[in-house]
């Protein structure tokens, strides 16, 4: 066999294409433990930067690299080209793959459905809708662009995975258990006092910074007050629902899954408060809701009048069932895990937090604050999604929007 050899100049010339090859693989390109390589990165903008909005973005994942940001009010200079004031630009851009959503909650059914129209993913902050309407805009929405979405609460996940939960979830999802008596409660931690708005607070001038106008929206073009933005938005119907609706998905989304609820409202809500006022939130001392099931859940806030009375907290247990049917749910399956945001943009299957259920959650707490804001008990239709015979308090369920914005 003949030998192969290589002059000097042969030998350098080709150990210096070897090192140029190996140098123009950056680490970050192959991947590896503290590495997403390219092709498993996901373009995503943040809409809504305020306080929530760091936080809501993380629970896109680690793969999502921020390419744009969105927000009415900006500090400092807005010549970065990565920064928005109108989220439809952002939607424009054909690199954004997800988008978290960090608005105030007037905004986050029209900006979520945008997005998905627009063939984004989508993580929104809670409450999931401002009004009930607008939640089952937002599941055909989801349907009908095949997209994922996600609401940004996440403690029904830890819930699947309760043994005690599951086995609530089991008996509920049977279908055999007949008149329930079960109770559960909800006391304290709703922030009712800390989320109360201002009465007649006089108008200021509006910033310079901030697009007034692109921060109503939807909804109604009142004076500007800087209690009106920020976390104190809370106390305003315009844009949210206190501290009911602020905290309220964080508690019921979880109970929902539990309460095998995902695919149903309350029937019969009534509650016990002074006389709300047409603009700003108030206080209120507490809701009963209760199911077709019989199912009874109390919201008490501690915060104001005397505390609910009339019935004490009761699980479901198994000996409600006769032996023959606690058989049968023993014997069923357990759930199906549910999928986080990051692995369903990857696998295109429902979030656990999916919009059927993000619509039923924030239902409980718009059903709430329009028995509080009407004064007085409501009968709803889970299926057709409205309140029965009471025309001024359904007109809280279907709510119009300012133009030209609308469902």
């Amino acid at each position: 066999m003949p030998q192969l050899t290589l002059s000097r100049r042969q030998f350098l010339g080709g150990a210096a294409a070897a090192v140029a090859a190996f140098t123009i693989v950056p680490r970050h390109v192959l991947g590896g433990e503290g590495y997403i390589p390219p092709s498993e990165s996901v373009g995503a903008a943040l809409i809504g930067c305020g306080g929530r909005g760091p936080g809501t973005f993380q629970g896109l994942g680690p793969n999502a690299v921020r390419l744009a940001s969105c927000d009415v009010q900006w500090v400092g200079s807005t010549d970065d080209k990565t920064r928005y004031t109108d989220f439809r630009r952002v939607l424009e851009r054909k690199d954004i793959d997800v988008v978290a959503i960090a608005t105030p909650p007037h905004w986050h059914t029209l900006i979520s459905i945008a997005a998905m129209q627009a063939g984004k993913d989508v993580l929104c902050e809670k409450p999931a809708t401002r009004f009930i309407a607008e939640g089952r805009a937002l599941v055909e929405a989801e349907k009908r662009y095949g997209r994922i979405y996600q609401v940004g609460t996440f403690g029904r996940y830890g819930a699947c995975r309760d043994r005690n939960a599951i086995l609530q979830h089991k008996i509920f999802r049977s279908g055999l258990l007949k008149n329930c008596e079960a109770v559960h409660f909800w006391k304290g931690g709703c922030k009712v006092k800390e989320w109360s708005g201002l009465i007649n607070a006089k108008p200021q001038p509006v910033p310079k910074n901030l697009d007034w106008d692109m921060y109503c929206g939807p909804a109604p073009l009142r004076p500007y007050h800087p209690h009106r933005i920020g976390g104190t938005h809370r106390g305003y119907w315009d844009y949210e629902g206190g501290g009911l609706s602020d905290m309220g998905q964080h508690h019921f989304d979880p109970a929902q899954w539990t309460l095998g609820k995902d695919d149903t409202s309350p029937v019969e809500v009534d509650s016990y408060a002074p006389p709300a006022h047409p603009e700003v939130v108030g206080m209120w001392g507490w809701v009963e809701l209760k199911y077709a099931d019989g199912l009874t859940i109390v919201m008490d806030s501690t915060e104001w009048g005397k505390p609910y009375d009339r019935k004490q907290p009761r699980d479901v247990r198994l000996e409600d069932l006769s032996e023959e049917d606690r058989k049968t749910v023993l014997a069923m399956p357990d759930p199906e895990p549910m999928v986080e945001f990051p692995d369903a943009v990857k696998t295109r299957k429902k979030t656990g937090g999916h919009a059927e259920a993000a619509h039923r959650a924030a239902t409980i707490l718009h059903l709430a604050n329009i028995s509080i804001r009407v004064g007085r008990k409501i009968r709803f239709d889970p299926v057709k999604e409205e309140i029965v015979a009471d025309p001024e308090a359904d007109r809280l369920v279907h709510q119009p929007m300012r133009a030209p914005w609308h469902l």
